[in-house]
């Protein structure tokens, strides 16, 4: 069954297509019958046990819809990249739950990793693969600054707002200082692995360089108060879930025989323990896990997590740095940097964020190298190499119910309105 459907926000239609597996509806000859626990399990996965979206505090604008209206047009601009070809929704496509499908994200060159799709991002407190950014906003401010992403600098992001969104971004951010050459050389950028940018930021003024973050600082906050809108729908899997709360017997036949199993297992938490890590309504925990990707990689051996707790802390746009518009007290993520070194120690090693299985199985491939070409291929991974499975005993057609399951998962993405 091929479903349509239409987003409009900005004066842009998409029309986002998206072709559900026709699951079995045929009675279960004995229906699946759930334990009290089995029962709780359930009825947290449902989506609409997701609270309204929650406050940045670190973002004062991240409910402000004229931000949200800056950052979706910012979001969309080709002119933020060395080529004039590529914006953030190059690797962020709506089509694609705001991911690409591709294995590793490109941009002006291909990058290390798999881009993350983009669902829910408002409810995480960390942000890339490894973690290196605190906030949604921080995290937008990456990618323009990378040479195999956008290719550009800072002061370039600062003179294109100050030419083509300046009424815009004083409506919302208050006056902007004069953007010219002198003041703002465009390739300067705060990176010694760039000579020649560095020793032009190095040559503005101290006031000067303020004024660029604090541009640059709110461009990341417009861009995350669009962002932050992009959740989930509900998909078959919550209704199904419905059905069983209610006793509902016809609303059950929502998932086929195959795919009620393949939850079973998702939900046992001492043999398959696919729920320890993937839990709650957006089937995440949100933190870092070494599943031995890396290890198993071909590749240059990626650190994850231990390197990114390093750069998170050292960034000058975290929750603690001037830029932000937290109270040190309210910065979460960096006030547990201490607690998750001492119960996590060297595990930390190659770990890497839990993604959200909402939408996954649609959008392959998998890992965040994008290693992984099929959702059967991710089972076998978890059966043969993570340390959390290899010693479990699992069946071909165990794992092949659990990848029907992930088909459950899926279902149009959603773009809160503005005003929200």
């Amino acid at each position: 069954m091929l479903k349509t459907l239409t987003l409009t926000f900005s004066g842009i239609i998409f029309f986002l297509f998206f072709s559900f597996p026709h699951a079995s509806r045929a009675e279960v000859d004995s229906p699946i019958k759930w334990s009290e626990k089995e029962l709780k399990i359930l009825k947290s996965l449902q989506l609409k046990n997701l609270p309204p979206l929650p406050k940045d505090p670190s973002n004062k604008y991240s409910d402000n819809p004229k931000a949200a209206i800056l950052g979706e047009r910012i979001f969309y601009d080709t002119r933020f990249s060395a080529n004039q070809k590529v914006a953030c929704s190059n690797c962020h496509l709506p089509t694609y739950s705001f991911t690409d499908n591709l294995p590793l994200a490109r941009g002006m060159a291909t990058t290390a990793r798999r881009s993350m799709p983009f669902i829910g991002l408002a409810y995480s407190r960390y942000f890339f693969w490894d973690g290196r950014k605190d906030s949604l906003w921080s995290q937008a401010l990456g990618p323009p600054e990378s040479a195999v992403e956008h290719g550009i600098s800072r002061t370039t992001c600062a003179t294109l707002i100050y030419n083509y969104y300046r009424p815009e971004y004083e409506e919302i951010f208050g006056a902007m200082p004069e953007i010219n050459s002198k003041t703002c050389p465009t390739k300067a950028i705060p990176n010694p692995d760039d000579k020649e940018g560095y020793a032009a930021w190095l040559a503005m003024s101290e006031k000067n360089r303020k004024a660029v973050n604090r541009i640059f600082a709110n461009m990341g906050k417009a861009i995350a108060a669009f962002v932050a809108r992009i959740v989930p729908a509900p998909a078959r899997f919550d209704h199904y879930v419905e059905a069983v709360l209610k006793n509902d017997p016809d609303g059950m036949n929502v998932l086929s025989p195959d795919e009620q199993l393949g939850l079973k297992l998702f939900i046992d938490d001492e043999r398959v323990k696919c729920i320890n890590c993937h839990r709650g309504p957006l089937f995440t925990n949100g933190v870092f896990h070494n599943i031995g990707v890396s290890e198993q990689s071909k590749g240059e051996y990626d650190r994850g997590r231990a390197e990114g707790i390093k750069l998170m802390q050292e960034d000058v746009f975290n929750c603690k740095g001037e830029y932000s518009d937290a109270n040190p007290k309210e910065c979460r993520s960096l006030n547990l940097v201490p607690l998750e070194i001492k119960e996590t120690g060297e595990i930390m090693e190659g770990a890497f964020k839990t993604p959200s299985l909402r939408n996954s199985s649609a959008h392959p491939p998998y890992m965040h190298d994008g290693s992984s070409k099929t959702m059967m291929d991710v089972m076998i991974f978890y059966k043969d190499h993570s340390p959390q499975l290899k010693d479990q005993e699992l069946t071909m057609d165990e794992l092949r119910r659990l990848v029907a399951f992930m088909e459950t998962l899926n279902a149009p993405l959603r773009i809160l309105p503005f005003d929200r």
